[in-house]
């Protein structure tokens, strides 16, 4: 049995970042049986100055990138296409918004300690995609939580008192420091970075070399 570690850097809100785990899945479903995978999320912030309440996502997406609301839908509509493909139901209207997500990750590095953050990973990207909730918002975070099988009470009294924000502030500067300044970021057992949504055979060719070649 061959065991190894992948760490995801990315952000709650970020759509590429749902597409590609969903591709990591298919590629990790074709490789051997006997290779067994450890997976960890890592924070990154897409927007680290936005302040509570969000923006409308296609006013951010115009100011960021410079796109029109015409490309903005029609990068909204391929989006939700290849979500769908994957099983994954994206939800964007003309009143969708974008949020920081530094909460959110500090939620995610006490769920790491219990082995709930996989599923708390998944809870905030169905908050945000399929439930169009503000992932900046408490009462959002904690229902997220407690659907992952976290505790309510506890989740609701580390965002107010803020336990972990250096902690996840020392983990964004390291990934940053690392050369990570977009997101996804896959980095195969500790050596091999993988950046973007790619395709699972992308993966599963990165993840074959790993295997073949031991770190010295």
């Amino acid at each position: 049995m061959t065991q190894m570690r992948i760490d995801i850097v990315s952000d709650v809100v970020c759509p590429w970042c749902v597409i590609g785990f969903k591709r990591l899945e298919q590629a990790l479903a074709q490789l051997d049986a006997e290779l067994v995978v450890a997976v960890l999320w890592h924070p990154f912030e897409l927007n680290p100055e936005m302040p509570p309440g969000g923006q409308d996502l296609r006013e951010h997406v115009a100011q960021k990138y410079g796109a029109s609301d015409e490309q903005s839908a029609v990068a909204r509509t391929r989006l939700t296409a290849l979500a769908a493909d994957l099983g994954v139901d994206f939800r964007y209207d003309d009143q969708s918004r974008i949020y920081n997500t530094f909460k959110a990750h500090q939620l995610l590095h006490w769920a790491l300690r219990s082995g709930r953050q996989a599923p708390l990973k998944f809870a905030l990207f169905d908050a945000y995609f399929t439930r169009q909730e503000a992932v900046d918002e408490d009462d959002v975070l904690v229902a997220a939580a407690e659907r992952a099988g976290l505790d309510a009470d506890e989740a609701r009294a580390l965002l107010a008192d803020g336990r972990f924000a250096e902690d996840v502030r020392n983990e964004e500067r390291f990934w940053v420091e690392k050369g990570i300044a977009g997101v996804p970021a896959f980095v195969i057992d500790g050596r091999y970075l993988v950046s973007g949504a790619q395709e699972p055979a992308v993966l599963v060719d990165v993840i074959e070399r790993a295997v073949r070649e031991p770190a010295a």
